[in-house]
């Protein structure tokens, strides 16, 4: 059995890790509420775009004729993972790594053992992740997720759209956490070009009737690489808010974890204590018989 001064020992170091979990979990408690409104401020802007475009669709092929519609065989792929720039969130980093060591070992394995597939990386560790398991160094935009807003994300979108248009890849992935909620975070993996526009949706009601002021082609040209940046902005804040709200999760499962540990020592402890008692109490009462006789 340890030692009193030892369980003493690991009941202070417990109880110093906790309070930083829960300042932790604090923290993050604070920043997910900031991300979570940025989210969920986003996705309907998102949403009602994509479906302008749809309706665009339903009038002209926007598949047909637009360059970032283009299709093309994969044979040049980019992979932008989105992961974080800390630790201590769980799963949240290791599950975005997977599914790009899913992409390169099974999707696109041919290319990747023909060294046409390039990463892209947002976040350290993401990148740590890959390294450790072999796989070399890629480009990095780690800062990009300190104060993300839209004009330096969107920057980073059309460069890829450009990256594309030159047929540098003819394929872009995007890899992410999505936020679901404070504790689930989905990964999510998507096609970020060439864009693939669906046809709307039907709603409720009579079909509303649109007039196109310059031309329907001019808006399908606009609107389509502002829905790209629109995606991309969106794959980041949704990693963002998913990151903070993992984080939390994880540190108020490690507080409590360190709660419960500190009963467990203290129980150890009041145990170690009676015994050492009860030990002294049994040489006091033995010697004292021995001076009786």
């Amino acid at each position: 059995m340890a030692s009193l001064k030892d369980i003493r020992q690991r009941i202070a170091s417990v109880k110093s890790t906790r309070q930083i979990t829960s300042a932790m979990k604090m923290v993050s408690a604070a920043k997910l509420k900031k991300a979570q409104d940025a989210i969920l401020q986003m996705r309907p802007y998102a949403f009602r775009l994509n479906r302008i475009l749809a309706r665009l669709g339903a009038a002209v092929d926007v598949n047909e004729g637009n360059p970032f519609a283009e299709q093309r065989a994969p044979d040049r792929v980019l992979i932008v993972l989105i992961s974080a720039n800390r630790g201590l969130c769980g799963g949240f980093n290791s599950n975005v790594a997977r599914g790009v060591i899913d992409l390169v070992e099974n999707t696109y394995k041919p290319q990747w053992e023909a060294g046409r597939v390039d990463l892209l990386l947002i976040g350290k560790k993401g990148g740590e992740i890959l390294k450790g398991k072999g796989y070399p160094r890629f480009p990095s935009l780690n800062d990009l997720l300190e104060k993300p807003s839209y004009d330096p994300v969107g920057k980073v979108a059309e460069d890829l759209m450009q990256q594309f248009l030159i047929h540098k890849y003819d394929r872009i992935d995007l890899i992410y956490n999505q936020f679901k909620n404070a504790a689930t975070q989905v990964m999510t993996h998507e096609q970020f070009l060439p864009i693939e526009i669906q046809s709307a949706a039907p709603e409720e009601g009579p079909e509303p009737y649109y007039i196109f002021e310059p031309s329907l082609t001019y808006m399908v040209e606009v609107l389509i690489p502002q829905a790209l940046k629109v995606q991309f902005y969106k794959a980041v804040l949704d990693s963002l808010a998913a990151e903070h709200g993992a984080r939390m999760t994880a540190m108020h499962q490690a507080t409590d974890n360190a709660t419960q540990l500190i009963r467990e020592l203290n129980l150890e402890y009041n145990k170690a204590r009676q015994a050492a008692i009860t030990g002294e109490l049994i040489e006091i009462i033995g010697g004292a018989e021995v001076l009786r006789s």
